[in-house]
């Protein structure tokens, strides 16, 4: 049997490879391999829990801020502190400010150059410099919004990477008015910049999938991680898209509902099984058995749970999402049409929250709060899906145990369908783009 490796992968933001087994000429299987052991969850036990937030936040450096407040959530409901409106809000707007930061690096710079440049370009010209050169327009919007995301992390969080105001009951201190009034006046010209950005981007998928069918005769869609497979996400409001607060609704590919949980009881709907070629587990539904319960997160998964947007702009282009693919879409490459219109909404929230006073109050970002035994689970909706963080904590707060589903942890196993599939249908080289 022969072995074909794509590593390093070049559009995940960590360690990992592909490789595909080859028998008589014929792909015989396909397995995505994560290769760094990380540790957290047992570099958290013993230490006492008002550090963890701080701790994980180096799990990630693009989505650091969800792992703090994913962890700031667990730790409150450990101790029993629930943070006032205004701590609250400024979590909700930190996460936001990240989601932005995030979701323009995403699909500015690892997404967009397969799109725009083209997946037939030369690899050192498919990358996002060679888009700044050609549309200098599109380059501007992708800086500034990045930009825009890690000011209001860093007027939140005390710091643009790695926030450090979490704490139980709220966060440490209010947002500084002169930031918060600054923010503000740029949020119409970011939230437009998202709006005519999304438009471009849109129009380049949509641009690359005819020139593929129409120079290779195949459908990208149709053959490039076209898996069918659960959903999860958070709701809120009558299911409406959630970033940051909720339950957790779960449905089928055909968007139907199997179940909907409250954060502490996701242990009764998901289970975690270890591969012996990858330091990653594989979750999947308990009730319905692996690898049939294989289930996806992040933008796509987001807007096919959802029932619509919180926002104006940003259903506008969800109506257009559902009129061009349905309300549940299983299609791999349509998940970063789905982050342009979440990019839309969360530079619209941001505008709702930083209009809101109640973020500069001083008395009103955070209870006080003591250390004890406790059990906790948090979880927001991380850049690329669902985050979950549970702590045990002793009679001194340390935490006792700790278990992590990170977001990416999440999509590895409809990650290794989707190449599997793919692998079957194409060339390697375009392997990747799955």
């Amino acid at each position: 049997m022969a072995e074909i490796k794509i590593h390093p992968l070049t559009r995940v933001e960590g360690h990992g490879e592909v490789i595909i087994e080859v028998e008589n000429g014929e792909v015989a299987d396909v397995k995505f391999a994560v290769l760094a052991v990380r540790g957290f969850e047992k570099f958290v036990q013993g230490r006492p829990a008002e550090d963890v937030p701080y701790i994980v936040s180096r799990i990630c450096g693009i989505c650091q801020t969800a792992h703090h407040l994913a962890a700031c959530k667990a730790v409150d409901s450990c101790f029993d502190a629930e943070p006032p409106e205004g701590g609250h809000k400024i979590r909700w707007l930190m996460h936001i400010g990240n989601m932005i930061h995030s979701h323009a690096l995403h699909f500015y710079f690892l997404a967009a150059p397969d799109y725009v440049v083209g997946p037939d370009a030369d690899p050192l010209q498919r990358n996002v410099v060679k888009i700044v050169e050609d549309n200098p327009e599109v380059g501007k919007i992708a800086i500034e919004l990045r930009r825009y995301g890690q000011d209001i992390v860093e007027a939140t969080g005390g710091k643009a990477i790695h926030p450090v105001t979490g704490i139980p009951g709220g966060v440490s201190s209010p947002v500084d008015p002169e930031s918060r009034d600054d923010l503000l006046s740029r949020a119409e010209e970011m939230i437009e910049m998202a709006y005519e950005g999304a438009k471009v981007g849109i129009e380049a998928i949509k641009e690359t999938l005819e020139e593929y069918r129409e120079k290779h005769e195949i459908d990208l869609l149709e053959t490039l991680g076209n898996i069918e497979t659960y959903h999860m996400g958070l709701v809120s409001d009558g299911d409406k898209h959630e970033f940051y607060d909720g339950e957790v609704r779960v449905v089928d590919p055909n968007g139907e509902e199997v179940t909907r949980f409250e954060p502490e009881e996701y242990q009764n709907v998901i289970a975690e099984r270890t591969i012996e070629y990858s330091y990653v587990k594989h979750p999947y539904l308990k009730d319905v058995g692996y690898p049939d319960g294989i289930y996806r997160v992040g933008p796509g998964a987001r807007l096919n749970v959802c029932s619509g947007m919180k926002t104006e702009r940003a259903q506008e282009l969800y109506e257009e999402y559902v009129g061009e693919f349905g309300e549940c879409v299983n299609y791999s490459l349509t998940i970063n049409w789905a982050r342009l219109v979440e990019l839309v909404a969360a530079c619209e929230e941001a505008k709702m929250l930083l209009e809101d006073d109640v973020i500069t109050d001083e008395d009103e970002c955070r209870e006080d709060y003591e250390p004890k035994a406790g059990e906790g689970v948090g979880i927001v909706e991380a850049p690329r899906g669902t985050l979950i963080h549970h702590y045990v904590t002793d009679d001194e707060g340390r935490v006792k145990e700790a278990n992590l589903i990170v977001a990416t942890t999440h999509n590895v196993p409809a990650i290794e369908l989707a190449l599997k599939k793919t692998a079957k249908k194409l060339e390697d080289e375009i392997v990747e783009l799955a």
